[in-house]
């Protein structure tokens, strides 16, 4: 790959991941606009690592402190919501899995049409702005069931549909459930910890049966630089959340939607 492409695929997997707008819709819509080939399971690896690493590096108190929550038996108020927390938060990821197995590599890729990541991204677009307007907004995140914990890992499984967005739908659910804009952020980061863990350790194994050999400076520059980029965006968007709400990555969404369509059916 050109030095060019990876630094761009991995801001955008950077920029992508942690707003709600979809990474790998707009890793595609790069790629369609650009003319490029689909980059690959590896480097989709490289970046997908790297935007965990940046999660880790935020949110290391918060996962330190969940941690210690299971491995203990703390049993005042504080201690139990960390551990149901962290229970809810393992538990999250079963859905996305169970979907993520029965979809398989093949069917994933034919997902990734224009037509498909554009419907998506201005559906769910509204669905977030409906969330945004209709949610209480006045619980936290130790304040969630195990029953919610896994509503919101249900609907982190559709995010395997590009254009949908991860961070999008999980923040969609967390608002209808009450939770406050950043609350919904941070949970939806956090849930965002064990899939991605998962995924990065599904893909390296199959490519490690695979034997194939793949370009490790590839890989390298593009986990670093999704990485760095990863932890600006995450301060920027808990910041921007605070003074603007989500409106604007509706309003964006719906924008790039009707856009990508234009395209599609005008050329």
């Amino acid at each position: 790959m050109e030095l060019v492409q990876i630094l761009v695929l991995a801001l955008v997997q950077a920029l992508t991941e942690f707003l709600p707008v979809s990474s790998s819709g707009h890793l595609g819509l790069i790629g369609f606009l650009f003319g490029w080939d689909y980059q690959g399971v590896t480097f989709d690896l490289a970046l997908h690592f790297g935007t965990l690493l940046a999660v880790l590096a935020y949110y290391r108190r918060d996962l330190t402190t969940i941690a210690v929550a299971l491995l203990t038996r703390d049993r005042s108020e504080h201690g139990r919501a960390q551990h149901r927390l962290g229970f809810g938060l393992a538990l999250g990821i079963l859905p996305a899995v169970i979907v993520g197995l029965a979809m398989g590599e093949e069917t994933a890729n034919a997902l990734r049409v224009p037509t498909l990541i554009a419907v998506n991204l201005i559906a769910f677009g509204i669905l977030l702005g409906f969330a945004d307007r209709a949610g209480s907004r006045d619980r936290g995140i130790l304040d969630l069931s195990i029953k919610e914990a896994l509503l919101i890992g249900a609907a982190q499984a559709l995010a395997l549909i590009p254009g949908t967005s991860r961070s999008g739908v999980t923040m969609t659910a967390g608002l209808f459930l009450g939770l406050d804009r950043h609350e919904a952020a941070r949970y939806s980061f956090l849930m965002g910890v064990p899939v991605t863990a998962a995924a990065c350790a599904h893909g390296a194994l199959e490519l490690y049966k695979s034997g194939e050999s793949f370009a490790w400076a590839d890989f390298a520059i593009g986990a670093a630089v999704a990485a760095v980029a990863g932890v600006a965006c995450i301060h920027f968007l808990l910041h921007f959340l605070r003074r603007l709400g989500l409106m604007p990555f509706v309003w964006y969404r719906i924008a790039l939607g009707l856009f990508v369509l234009g395209l599609v059916y005008l050329r």
